[in-house]
């Protein structure tokens, strides 16, 4: 009885908080793959161009991303957020390739593999 007292005043605080947002602000049920892929392909921007691929195929990709989606300005700082906390987090951590480097390059290209297929299987046309 107490834990459903303590939700159901959990939600009195909230619902005004969810009635108060546009209903075109809701995020999409995709929303949060969509973002991890964002950090993921951030990661590989600068881990990439760490270790000998020069170019920005990462970020044009994350710019297609955008334009595809055509996100309000809200949720586009939120796509760019998360490319940059990927990029950021490997900035921080390396100054030359290595190989756990390029072990991470290995693992996130096959993170970001599995989270687009997973999504257009899921939510594609």
């Amino acid at each position: 009885m107490r834990r459903l007292t303590t939700i159901m005043a959990a939600l009195v605080l909230i619902a005004p908080l969810a009635l108060s947002r546009p209903a075109a602000a809701l995020d999409a049920p995709y929303e949060a793959g969509l973002l991890r892929i964002a950090e993921v392909m951030g990661s590989l921007h600068f881990l990439r161009n760490l270790c000998g691929d020069k170019g920005n195929q990462w970020r044009s990709t994350m710019e297609r991303l955008l334009a595809a989606e055509n996100p309000v300005p809200e949720r586009r700082a939120r796509f760019i957020a998360s490319f940059n906390r990927g990029y950021r987090s490997f900035e921080s951590t390396y100054t030359k390739c290595t190989a756990s480097a390029t072990e991470a390059i290995s693992r996130y290209t096959i993170e970001g593999e599995n989270l687009a297929r997973d999504l257009a299987a899921r939510y594609g046309n």
